[in-house]
C-alpha cells in the first residue's frame, strides 16, 4: 500500500492553486494542492500504524506555524513541474527533516523544496508557454498551517487521508 505525508493549504489557497491545475496538472482529480513532507512509500497497513503513532508525537511538539507564498517557480531542466513556491521556514524545515528522519530507510530523492504544484507533465514547449505565461505572476497569500495528513493510495490512484495530525499540544 502507498503512503504519503502532506499539508493541505486553506481551502482559498487551494481555490487558487485549482483554477491552474485544472487545466494543467493531471493529477488534478486525484489529489487535492497540497504540500509533500513525505513522498509517497510503500508500507504495510501495520507499518502505518506505527508511522501514525511516530506522526502524532512529532505533531504534539511542533507548534503552528506561518506558511507563506509569494511566487510561481519552475524545476526546470530537473523536471517540468512549475509550482506556488513555498517561503522557507525553520519550523517548516524541521517539521520535515523530523518527519523524514523518522522513516530514514525511505529514501529521498530531492532535496526539500516547499512547493505546491500547479503543473506537471508538460512538454518542454507547453512548459515554456505556462511558464512564461505565469512567472511574473505575484502571489501574495500568508495563513497558518496547524495540522498535516497521513495519506493512502487508493486502487484508482487517488490519495485520501489515514489520519490527520493537529500540531502543538491537544
Amino acid at each position: 500500500m502507498k503512503f504519503g505525508v502532506v499539508m493541505f493549504p486553506s481551502k482559498k489557497l487551494q481555490d487558487l492553486v485549482n483554477s491552474y491545475r485544472k487545466r494543467y496538472d493531471p493529477h488534478y482529480a486525484l489529489i487535492p494542492p497540497h504540500l509533500t513532507l513525505k513522498n509517497a512509500f510503500e508500507a504495510t497497513e501495520e507499518a502505518a500504524k506505527d508511522f501514525a503513532d511516530k506522526l502524532r508525537e512529532i505533531a504534539s511538539n511542533t507548534s503552528p506555524f506561518s506558511l507563506k507564498t509569494s511566487k510561481i517557480s519552475s524545476f526546470q531542466p530537473v523536471n517540468n513541474v512549475i509550482y506556488f513556491k513555498i517561503d522557507p521556514t525553520e519550523a517548516l524545515a524541521s517539521l520535515h527533516a523530523e518527519i523524514n528522519h523518522e522513516f530514514s530507510e525511505q529514501n529521498i530523492e530531492y532535496a526539500f523544496v516547499p512547493h505546491i504544484t500547479i503543473a506537471q507533465k508538460l512538454s518542454n514547449d507547453e512548459h515554456s508557454d505556462v511558464f512564461g505565461s505565469l512567472r511574473m505572476t505575484r502571489v501574495d497569500h500568508e495563513e497558518t498551517i496547524d495540522r498535516f495528513h497521513l495519506l493512502y493510495q487508493l486502487e484508482n490512484g487517488s490519495w485520501t487521508v489515514y489520519e490527520t495530525f493537529r500540531l502543538g499540544k491537544e
